[in-house]
C-alpha cells in the first residue's frame, strides 16, 4: 500500500492506495499534530511500502512526521516546492516559499489540463494560474470562508454552508444574522474568483481550465460562471506526478481525475469583464 499524507495547518488528510492495482482503498483526515498514532490518526503502518507527502504545517509537524514514518516505512517521499517540475516553472520570485499544496495543484493541473487556473478552497482560497507552455504566474490568496466568519468577530457557531446549497439561495440578502454573514462571506468568495479568473485570462489572452478542489470546493462551484472541474485529490494528484510508484502513474494517470469542460472562449469572458466593469 501507498499512503499519501496532505499535512495543512490545521487539518490533515490521508488515503491509502494499493500499489498494484493503483485503487484508493480508504481514506481519512485528522487533526494536524506533532505526534501521529498509527492505527488510530493514520492507517496502520505494517501494511504501508511507501509515503508521499505535502505538508504546510510547522516544520516540527513535519520533521516528527517524518521521522516516524523513516523508522516504519522503506519509502518516504517528501514534496518540496522547486523552480521547476514536470514542464512548469515557478512564478514566485523565491521558488521555495510558494506553499507546497499549491505547487503541487499547479503541478496536476498542468499535467491535467495543459494549463489552468488551480483553485484550492480551504482555511484560505488560493488561485493560482499556469499557463500552456508551463508558465506559473504566480497567485493570490484570501480568507476563506471561515475565516471570513472569524474575522467578523461573530465566532464560528453556524459557520458552515451547506454544500448542497444551490447559488441562488446563498446570494440573496440574508434575512437573519446567520444568514447575511453567510450569504456576504459566500458573495465574497465566489466574486473574488470569478473576477480574478476573468481579468487575468483577459490579460494573459488565454481562456484557460479552471480546476476548483479543498474543502469547500463543492459550495463554492456552485457560484462559478464559468466552465470548471471539482478535484478533490489535485494535492494527491500533484504528489502522484512528481512521485509515479505505480504503473498507472508512471503512465500518466492520476487517481480521481475529472473530466475537465473547455473553457468558455476569450471573447465571452471579455465581455462579461467589461460589463461588470460598468455597472
Amino acid at each position: 500500500m501507498i499512503l499519501d499524507l496532505d499535512i495543512g495547518n490545521t487539518l490533515s488528510k490521508w488515503r491509502l492506495k494499493d500499489a498494484d492495482s493503483s485503487e484508493i482503498r480508504s481514506r481519512g483526515a485528522v487533526w494536524t499534530r506533532e505526534e501521529w498514532r498509527p492505527g488510530a490518526d493514520i492507517p496502520d503502518l505494517d501494511v504501508v511500502e511507501a509515503v508521499r507527502i505535502s505538508s504546510v504545517a510547522r516544520r516540527a509537524v513535519l520533521d516528527e512526521t517524518v521521522a516516524l514514518l523513516r523508522q516504519r516505512v522503506g519509502s518516504v517521499h517528501v514534496a518540496r516546492s522547486t523552480p521547476e517540475a514536470l514542464g512548469v516553472t515557478n512564478g514566485y520570485e523565491e521558488p521555495e516559499r510558494l506553499g507546497v499544496d499549491r505547487w503541487l495543484g499547479a503541478l496536476a493541473g498542468y499535467q491535467l489540463a495543459g494549463g489552468c487556473c488551480a483553485v484550492d478552497c480551504g482555511s484560505a482560497i488560493t488561485i493560482d494560474f499556469v499557463l500552456p507552455g508551463g508558465r506559473h504566474l504566480g497567485g493570490y490568496i484570501l480568507p476563506g470562508l471561515r475565516l471570513m466568519k472569524e474575522s467578523l468577530k461573530l465566532g464560528t457557531r453556524n459557520v458552515a454552508i451547506d454544500p448542497d446549497s444551490e447559488a441562488e439561495e446563498l446570494l440573496v440578502p440574508g434575512r437573519r444574522t446567520v444568514e447575511a454573514v453567510n450569504h456576504g462571506i459566500y458573495m465574497a468568495a465566489v466574486s473574488a474568483i470569478n473576477r480574478v479568473y476573468a481579468e487575468v485570462c483577459d490579460s494573459e489572452g488565454v481562456a484557460l481550465p479552471l480546476l476548483v478542489t479543498g474543502g469547500d470546493a463543492r459550495v463554492v462551484s456552485r457560484g462559478l460562471q464559468v466552465p470548471h472541474a471539482v478535484w478533490p485529490d489535485m494535492v494527491y494528484g500533484g504528489l502522484e506526478a512528481c512521485f509515479p510508484l505505480t504503473a498507472a502513474e508512471r503512465a500518466g494517470r492520476m487517481a480521481g481525475a475529472p473530466w475537465v469542460p473547455a473553457p468558455v472562449g476569450l471573447e465571452k469572458i471579455r465581455a462579461g469583464l467589461a460589463f461588470s466593469m460598468l455597472l
